[in-house]
């Protein structure tokens, strides 16, 4: 059998040490880059139903801004139904009034 001096051995082992080290570092950097992933992914979906909720809210307002405009064309039409209405009752009374006489 044939045996490895203790010099090849301990070069082999401080090699074994330095890919270790080596690869437990580039382990680490995965790790931190998988995080760095892993709260962007969580940020976007907070954002996400964010816009969604900013979205409805906006759909929301927009009724009610409709709702808003549409009110003084409403009154403007019951003020001109009511002349409409006065100005003919006003010439039937004067018509019928007129027959009369």
């Amino acid at each position: 059998m044939e045996y490895v001096s203790i010099e090849v051995h301990n070069e082999f082992a401080a090699r074994m040490k330095e890919e270790n080290d080596r690869q437990n570092h580039r382990i680490s950097s995965l790790e931190d880059g998988q995080k760095q992933i892993n709260e962007l992914i969580s940020s976007v979906k907070v954002l996400a139903v964010n816009m969604e909720n900013m979205a409805k809210e906006q759909a929301k307002q927009g009724e009610r801004l409709e709702a808003i405009e549409q009110k003084p064309a409403k009154h403007w039409d019951t003020v001109i139904a009511c002349l409409i209405t006065g100005i003919v009752g006003a010439v039937l009374t004067a018509a019928i009034s007129g027959i009369f006489h």
